[in-house]
């Protein structure tokens, strides 16, 4: 089984900062890649930030300047540094794994159980 715990969420005032972690843990052979989505009430889940295992990132053009990810590799944790947080922002935030397993052999998605960002005007 494979696991994805996060971490980091909360309430903070407009223009704020935040900082999400996600750790992978269980039968894990490689991690192709690693992201942030996020579901706001009455909406569709919706792309926040990717990482691939090559360095390349991609943005919402929404958070574009603003948040950050990044990974280590060496703890299966990916991060999401989230600044001058605006209401909109505000949404359960997961994260996804692209995990290969050992256990049984095979490659599938893995989602964390979210965790509320909740920015205030």
């Amino acid at each position: 089984q494979v696991q994805l715990v996060e971490s980091g969420g909360g309430l903070v005032q407009a223009g704020g900062s935040l900082r999400l972690s996600c750790a992978a843990s269980g039968s894990i052979f490689s991690i192709n890649a690693m992201g942030w989505y996020r579901q706001a009430p009455g909406k569709q889940r919706e792309v926040v930030a990717t990482s691939t295992n090559g360095g390349s990132t991609r943005y919402a053009d929404s958070v574009k300047g603003r948040f950050t990810i990044s990974r280590d590799n060496a703890k299966n944790t990916v991060y999401l540094q989230m600044n001058s947080l605006k209401p909109e922002d505000t949404a359960v935030y997961y994260c996804n794994a692209k995990i290969t397993t050992m256990t049984p052999i095979q490659r599938r998605d893995y989602w964390g159980q979210g965790t509320q960002v909740t920015v205030s005007a």
